[in-house]
C-alpha cells in the first residue's frame, strides 16, 4: 500500500533559527535551514478515504498542520514526553471533535502517558469540567507492540535517548527514530529490510543523549536502509554544506519534505 511520510518538523528542541542567535544557519535564506520542532505525519488511503497518523505533536504543531494541510488525524503516537514532542497536544482539539462520538486514540509508553496526564490534567482527568477539552484517549504501548491503524501496522522500536528508553516506530518499509543516541541490540532485528530510515543527527559534536553526525552515519551502516534521512538537527548543521559530504543514499530532511513509502 503506497503512503507518504511528511516531515512536519526537522529541528531540535530550540528550533532553527534559534532565539537570540545570529549564526550563518540561523540567518540563512535557504528555507531548508528553517526547522520547526521534530514531528512527522504518515499519510495513505484506506477503504476509499485518506488516513493520517502523527508521530509527536510538538509546540509548532498548529503551524505545521496548517502548512501541510492536516485536516484530520486517525491516531497519534508519542516517542517520549519531552516538551518539544508533546506540547502541541492541545491543538488536537478541533481535529478530535471530528471523531464524535468516539475519541482520537493516542499511543504512548507508560512514562510518556503518565506525564501527558499530568501536563494536560484538564484534558485527561475524569473530574475535568473543561467542556471543549480534546476528545482523546490514551492507550499504552510497550516493548515491541504493534498497533493497527486503518490497515497499517505501527510497531514500537525501543531506543536509547541517553540513559532513557524512548519509542521509535516502524511502519511498512520505513522507520522513524528521532531523539536517539543508540539502538539496542534487541531492536536491530525490527529494522531489517528498511527502504527508508529517518533518524536523529543533532550536530557534528558529541552529545550525551543524541546521535551526532558521525554516530548517525554509523547507525546507517549498521541498519543498511536503502535510503536514510537525518532529522532533529540543530543550527550547527547547514543543509547544503553538510549534505554535500554524504554518500548518495544519505540526505538531510527538511520541513515539508514528502517521502514515498510502502506501508
Amino acid at each position: 500500500m503506497q503512503a507518504e511520510i511528511v516531515i512536519l518538523g526537522s529541528g531540535t528542541s530550540m528550533g532553527v533559527p534559534t532565539l537570540g542567535c545570529t549564526c550563518a544557519v540561523c540567518t540563512s535564506t535557504d528555507p531548508r535551514n528553517r526547522r520547526m520542532r521534530p514531528s512527522i505525519a504518515v499519510e495513505w488511503q484506506w477503504e476509499g478515504a485518506p488516513r493520517r497518523v502523527l508521530i509527536d505533536t510538538g509546540p509548532d504543531f498548529r503551524e505545521q498542520a496548517l502548512r501541510s494541510g492536516v485536516h484530520h488525524v486517525d491516531a497519534v503516537f508519542y516517542t517520549h514526553p519531552h516538551a518539544d514532542h508533546i506540547l502541541g497536544l492541545d491543538d488536537l482539539r478541533p481535529l478530535s471533535f471530528r471523531h464524535r462520538p468516539n475519541y482520537l486514540p493516542l499511543y504512548a509508553d507508560a512514562n510518556t502517558a503518565r506525564i501527558l496526564e499530568r501536563v494536560f490534567e484538564y484534558t485527561f482527568s475524569p473530574a475535568s469540567q473543561y467542556p471543549t477539552r480534546a476528545r482523546v484517549q490514551l492507550f499504552p504501548i510497550d516493548g515491541h507492540d504493534t498497533t493497527q491503524v486503518a490497515g497499517a501496522a505501527f510497531q514500537r522500536v525501543p531506543l536509547q535517548h541517553g540513559n532513557v528508553e524512548v519509542s521509535g516506530f516502524r511502519f511498512g518499509n520505513a522507520a522513524y527514530l528521532t531523539d536517539m543516541k543508540s539502538i539496542p541490540d534487541a531492536s536491530l532485528p525490527l529494522l531489517e529490510g528498511l527502504d527508508v530510515m529517518i533518524l536523529d543527527a543533532l550536530r557534528p559534536q558529541e552529545h550525551p543523549s543524541h546521535a551526532n553526525l558521525e554516530e548517525a552515519l554509523h547507525w546507517v551502516e549498521v541498519v543498511k536502509p536503502r535510503q536514510a534521512w537525518f532529522t532533529h538537527m540543530s543550527h550547527e548543521i547547514d543543509h547544503e554544506a553538510t549534505e554535500a559530504t554524504f554518500p548518495p543514499h544519505v540526505r538531510l530532511s527538511y520541513d515539508g519534505l514528502r517521502i514515498p513509502i510502502e506501508i
